[in-house]
Protein backbone atom coordinates (compact mmCIF):
# COMPACT_ATOMS: atom_id res chain seq x y z
CA UNK A 1 0.00 0.00 0.00
CA UNK A 2 2.56 2.56 0.90
CA UNK A 3 4.07 1.60 -2.69
CA UNK A 4 0.35 2.52 -4.55
CA UNK A 5 -0.16 5.61 -2.34
CA UNK A 6 3.32 6.85 -3.32
CA UNK A 7 2.15 6.52 -6.95
CA UNK A 8 -1.11 7.90 -6.39
CA UNK A 9 0.07 10.69 -4.39
CA UNK A 10 3.01 11.79 -7.59
CA UNK A 11 -0.33 11.54 -10.00
CA UNK A 12 -1.74 14.02 -8.01
CA UNK A 13 0.82 16.41 -7.51
CA UNK A 14 0.50 16.49 -11.35
CA UNK A 15 -2.87 17.12 -12.18
CA UNK A 16 -4.56 13.80 -12.30
CA UNK A 17 -7.20 14.32 -9.78
CA UNK A 18 -10.47 12.49 -9.92
CA UNK A 19 -10.30 10.31 -13.19
CA UNK A 20 -14.15 8.13 -13.23
CA UNK A 21 -12.73 5.75 -16.05
CA UNK A 22 -9.55 3.86 -16.34
CA UNK A 23 -8.22 2.36 -19.55
CA UNK A 24 -6.01 -0.09 -20.59
CA UNK A 25 -4.84 0.14 -24.04
CA UNK A 26 -3.50 -3.07 -25.73
CA UNK A 27 -1.06 -4.19 -28.66
CA UNK A 28 -1.52 -2.30 -31.75
CA UNK A 29 -4.22 -0.36 -30.52
CA UNK A 30 -5.13 2.68 -29.09
CA UNK A 31 -3.57 5.52 -31.26
CA UNK A 32 -6.78 7.04 -32.01
CA UNK A 33 -8.77 6.80 -28.71
CA UNK A 34 -5.76 8.91 -27.46
CA UNK A 35 -6.76 11.49 -29.90
CA UNK A 36 -10.05 11.71 -28.51
CA UNK A 37 -8.57 12.44 -25.05
CA UNK A 38 -9.52 16.57 -24.67
CA UNK A 39 -6.37 18.68 -23.16
CA UNK A 40 -4.67 15.77 -22.78
CA UNK A 41 -1.67 15.24 -19.84
CA UNK A 42 0.83 12.53 -20.49
CA UNK A 43 2.89 11.37 -17.78
CA UNK A 44 5.71 8.54 -18.46
CA UNK A 45 5.60 5.63 -16.81
CA UNK A 46 9.16 5.88 -15.77
CA UNK A 47 9.40 9.04 -13.61
CA UNK A 48 5.84 7.61 -11.43
CA UNK A 49 7.33 5.66 -8.20
CA UNK A 50 7.21 2.07 -8.64
CA UNK A 51 5.95 1.95 -12.22
CA UNK A 52 7.08 -0.25 -14.38
CA UNK A 53 8.11 0.27 -17.60
CA UNK A 54 6.82 -1.47 -20.76
CA UNK A 55 9.20 -3.20 -22.62
CA UNK A 56 7.13 -4.11 -25.87
CA UNK A 57 8.17 -1.49 -28.25
CA UNK A 58 4.78 -1.30 -29.56
CA UNK A 59 3.56 -0.41 -25.98
CA UNK A 60 4.35 3.69 -26.01
CA UNK A 61 4.78 3.33 -21.62
CA UNK A 62 2.56 6.77 -20.98
CA UNK A 63 -0.93 7.19 -18.63
CA UNK A 64 -2.77 9.95 -20.07
CA UNK A 65 -5.26 12.16 -18.23
CA UNK A 66 -7.96 14.04 -19.87
CA UNK A 67 -11.71 14.51 -20.85
CA UNK A 68 -13.71 12.47 -23.27
CA UNK A 69 -17.26 13.37 -23.72
CA UNK A 70 -16.75 15.31 -20.44
CA UNK A 71 -15.85 12.68 -18.40
CA UNK A 72 -12.70 12.18 -16.59
CA UNK A 73 -10.59 9.49 -18.03
CA UNK A 74 -6.86 8.09 -17.42
CA UNK A 75 -5.51 5.45 -20.30
CA UNK A 76 -3.04 3.19 -20.28
CA UNK A 77 -0.94 3.73 -23.85
CA UNK A 78 0.64 0.17 -23.10
CA UNK A 79 0.16 -2.11 -20.67
CA UNK A 80 2.63 -4.72 -18.80
CA UNK A 81 3.20 -8.78 -19.27
CA UNK A 82 4.15 -11.38 -16.98
CA UNK A 83 6.86 -12.73 -20.25
CA UNK A 84 8.37 -9.75 -19.77
CA UNK A 85 9.76 -10.67 -16.19
CA UNK A 86 7.44 -8.52 -14.21
CA UNK A 87 5.86 -10.03 -11.09
CA UNK A 88 2.16 -10.19 -11.16
CA UNK A 89 1.86 -7.66 -8.35
CA UNK A 90 3.97 -5.62 -10.67
CA UNK A 91 1.98 -6.48 -13.71
CA UNK A 92 -1.38 -5.24 -12.11
CA UNK A 93 0.21 -2.27 -9.82
CA UNK A 94 -2.01 0.39 -12.23
CA UNK A 95 -5.19 -1.13 -11.76
CA UNK A 96 -4.31 -0.77 -7.75
CA UNK A 97 -3.08 2.92 -8.32
CA UNK A 98 -6.12 4.22 -10.55
CA UNK A 99 -8.61 2.41 -7.71
CA UNK A 100 -6.76 4.66 -5.02
CA UNK A 101 -7.06 7.48 -7.26
CA UNK A 102 -10.75 6.80 -7.51
CA UNK A 103 -11.47 5.64 -10.67
CA UNK A 104 -14.68 4.20 -10.91
CA UNK A 105 -14.88 1.92 -14.26
CA UNK A 106 -12.06 0.12 -16.39
CA UNK A 107 -12.45 -0.24 -20.16
CA UNK A 108 -9.82 -3.26 -21.23
CA UNK A 109 -8.81 -3.91 -24.97
CA UNK A 110 -6.03 -6.69 -26.37
CA UNK A 111 -5.08 -8.04 -29.28
CA UNK A 112 -5.98 -12.04 -29.41
CA UNK A 113 -6.31 -15.24 -31.56
CA UNK A 114 -9.47 -16.41 -33.13
CA UNK A 115 -10.16 -19.78 -31.88
CA UNK A 116 -13.29 -19.97 -33.57
CA UNK A 117 -13.42 -20.41 -37.42
CA UNK A 118 -16.56 -19.11 -38.10
CA UNK A 119 -14.99 -15.47 -37.01
CA UNK A 120 -12.94 -13.64 -39.27
CA UNK A 121 -9.31 -11.22 -38.80
CA UNK A 122 -10.44 -8.01 -37.38
CA UNK A 123 -13.66 -8.57 -35.81
CA UNK A 124 -13.68 -8.11 -32.23
CA UNK A 125 -14.78 -10.03 -29.28
CA UNK A 126 -16.44 -8.95 -25.92
CA UNK A 127 -15.53 -10.45 -23.40
CA UNK A 128 -17.65 -12.72 -21.46
CA UNK A 129 -15.71 -14.84 -19.18
CA UNK A 130 -11.77 -16.18 -19.25
CA UNK A 131 -9.88 -19.32 -18.32
CA UNK A 132 -6.56 -18.34 -16.44
CA UNK A 133 -3.91 -20.21 -17.69
CA UNK A 134 -1.61 -18.04 -16.42
CA UNK A 135 0.99 -19.54 -13.95
CA UNK A 136 0.73 -16.97 -11.19
CA UNK A 137 -2.10 -15.03 -9.83
CA UNK A 138 -1.30 -11.29 -8.61
CA UNK A 139 -3.80 -11.95 -5.60
CA UNK A 140 -1.05 -14.48 -4.48
CA UNK A 141 0.68 -13.27 -1.09
CA UNK A 142 -0.42 -11.21 1.99
CA UNK A 143 -3.77 -9.63 1.07
CA UNK A 144 -4.16 -5.82 0.90
CA UNK A 145 -7.66 -5.71 3.05
CA UNK A 146 -7.30 -1.90 2.24
CA UNK A 147 -8.71 -3.00 -1.76
CA UNK A 148 -10.87 -6.17 -0.98
CA UNK A 149 -11.34 -9.19 0.54
CA UNK A 150 -8.74 -12.23 0.45
CA UNK A 151 -11.13 -14.49 -1.05
CA UNK A 152 -12.90 -12.58 -4.04
CA UNK A 153 -15.90 -13.99 -6.09
CA UNK A 154 -14.97 -14.37 -9.92
CA UNK A 155 -18.69 -15.46 -10.52
CA UNK A 156 -19.20 -12.49 -12.81
CA UNK A 157 -15.72 -11.08 -13.80
CA UNK A 158 -16.88 -8.87 -16.53
CA UNK A 159 -19.93 -6.38 -15.84
CA UNK A 160 -23.08 -7.34 -17.68
CA UNK A 161 -23.84 -3.82 -18.29
CA UNK A 162 -21.17 -2.23 -19.69
CA UNK A 163 -21.00 -5.70 -22.07
CA UNK A 164 -24.83 -4.61 -23.02
CA UNK A 165 -23.71 -1.27 -23.75
CA UNK A 166 -21.05 -2.15 -25.80
CA UNK A 167 -23.16 -4.73 -28.11
CA UNK A 168 -25.45 -2.25 -28.67
CA UNK A 169 -23.38 0.07 -29.66
CA UNK A 170 -21.44 -1.91 -32.22
CA UNK A 171 -25.12 -2.75 -33.72
CA UNK A 172 -25.55 0.64 -34.21
CA UNK A 173 -22.67 1.35 -35.67
CA UNK A 174 -22.92 -1.83 -37.87
CA UNK A 175 -20.29 -3.15 -36.47
CA UNK A 176 -20.01 -7.29 -36.43
CA UNK A 177 -19.59 -7.91 -32.80
CA UNK A 178 -18.94 -11.15 -31.14
CA UNK A 179 -19.08 -12.75 -27.34
CA UNK A 180 -16.79 -15.14 -26.13
CA UNK A 181 -14.37 -16.63 -23.58
CA UNK A 182 -11.04 -15.39 -23.43
CA UNK A 183 -8.38 -17.63 -22.65
CA UNK A 184 -4.99 -16.03 -20.66
CA UNK A 185 -1.42 -17.75 -21.70
CA UNK A 186 2.26 -17.07 -20.81
CA UNK A 187 3.99 -16.58 -23.95
CA UNK A 188 5.81 -14.70 -25.69
CA UNK A 189 5.16 -17.85 -27.97
CA UNK A 190 2.34 -18.49 -30.23
CA UNK A 191 0.39 -21.51 -29.35
CA UNK A 192 1.08 -24.70 -31.32
CA UNK A 193 -1.32 -26.88 -32.77
CA UNK A 194 -1.91 -29.38 -30.29
CA UNK A 195 -2.54 -25.70 -27.46
CA UNK A 196 -5.02 -24.59 -29.84
CA UNK A 197 -7.15 -27.92 -30.44
CA UNK A 198 -6.88 -27.80 -26.29
CA UNK A 199 -7.54 -24.91 -25.88
CA UNK A 200 -10.64 -25.39 -27.89
CA UNK A 201 -11.46 -28.11 -26.53
CA UNK A 202 -12.25 -26.49 -23.08
CA UNK A 203 -13.91 -23.87 -24.27
CA UNK A 204 -11.76 -20.63 -25.19
CA UNK A 205 -12.98 -18.63 -27.87
CA UNK A 206 -10.37 -16.53 -27.94
CA UNK A 207 -6.54 -16.69 -26.59
CA UNK A 208 -3.95 -13.78 -25.46
CA UNK A 209 -1.45 -12.91 -23.03
CA UNK A 210 -2.78 -10.01 -20.97
CA UNK A 211 -5.87 -8.80 -19.61
CA UNK A 212 -7.10 -11.61 -17.05
CA UNK A 213 -4.19 -10.60 -14.27
CA UNK A 214 -6.02 -6.94 -14.57
CA UNK A 215 -9.67 -8.11 -14.46
CA UNK A 216 -8.90 -10.12 -11.09
CA UNK A 217 -7.79 -6.88 -9.15
CA UNK A 218 -9.84 -5.20 -10.67
CA UNK A 219 -12.34 -7.33 -9.19
CA UNK A 220 -10.86 -7.90 -6.00
CA UNK A 221 -11.02 -3.88 -5.41
CA UNK A 222 -14.42 -3.85 -6.90
CA UNK A 223 -13.92 -2.14 -9.90
CA UNK A 224 -16.49 -3.29 -12.39
CA UNK A 225 -14.72 -3.69 -16.17
CA UNK A 226 -15.23 -4.85 -19.89
CA UNK A 227 -12.67 -5.77 -21.93
CA UNK A 228 -12.45 -6.13 -25.67
CA UNK A 229 -10.52 -8.55 -27.60
CA UNK A 230 -9.46 -7.71 -31.14
CA UNK A 231 -9.30 -10.36 -33.28
CA UNK A 232 -5.68 -10.28 -35.39
CA UNK A 233 -5.18 -14.19 -36.37
CA UNK A 234 -6.98 -17.31 -36.82
CA UNK A 235 -5.63 -20.46 -34.82
CA UNK A 236 -7.32 -22.86 -36.60
CA UNK A 237 -5.32 -25.71 -35.92
CA UNK A 238 -6.37 -27.97 -38.90
CA UNK A 239 -5.32 -25.08 -41.28
CA UNK A 240 -3.03 -23.01 -39.22
CA UNK A 241 -0.47 -20.50 -41.18
CA UNK A 242 2.76 -18.70 -40.15
CA UNK A 243 2.41 -15.25 -38.97
CA UNK A 244 4.64 -12.60 -37.49
CA UNK A 245 4.05 -10.10 -35.21
CA UNK A 246 3.82 -7.19 -37.57
CA UNK A 247 0.80 -8.73 -39.43
CA UNK A 248 -0.96 -8.90 -36.04
CA UNK A 249 -0.11 -5.19 -35.18
CA UNK A 250 -1.20 -4.16 -38.85
CA UNK A 251 -4.82 -6.05 -38.25
CA UNK A 252 -4.86 -4.63 -34.63
CA UNK A 253 -4.46 -0.82 -36.41
CA UNK A 254 -7.26 -1.55 -38.98
CA UNK A 255 -9.74 -2.20 -35.93
CA UNK A 256 -8.54 0.94 -33.91
CA UNK A 257 -10.76 3.20 -35.17
CA UNK A 258 -13.95 1.13 -34.53
CA UNK A 259 -12.55 0.25 -31.01
CA UNK A 260 -12.18 4.15 -30.56
CA UNK A 261 -15.61 4.63 -31.52
CA UNK A 262 -17.15 1.70 -29.14
CA UNK A 263 -15.17 2.85 -26.15
CA UNK A 264 -15.93 6.73 -26.45
CA UNK A 265 -19.47 5.50 -27.23
CA UNK A 266 -19.62 3.52 -23.91
CA UNK A 267 -18.16 6.61 -22.14
CA UNK A 268 -20.82 8.49 -23.51
CA UNK A 269 -23.16 5.42 -22.09
CA UNK A 270 -22.00 5.50 -18.45
CA UNK A 271 -21.71 9.51 -18.32
CA UNK A 272 -25.99 9.50 -19.37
Amino acid sequence: MEKILAAQEFLKSKGIVNPQIGVILGTGLGNLFVKEIEDPLFVPYDVIPHFPVSTVETHHGKLIFGKINGVNVLAMQGRFAYYEGYTMQQVTFPVRVMKALGVQKLLISNAAGSLNPQWSKGEMMVIEDHINLLPDNPLRGPNLDEQGPRFPDMSAPYDATMNEHLMNIGEDLGINMRKGVYAAVLGPNLETRAEYRFLKKIGADAVGMSTVPEVIVANHCSIPCCAISVLTDDCNPEHLQPIDISEIIAIAGKADPLLTKLFTGLIQQLKD
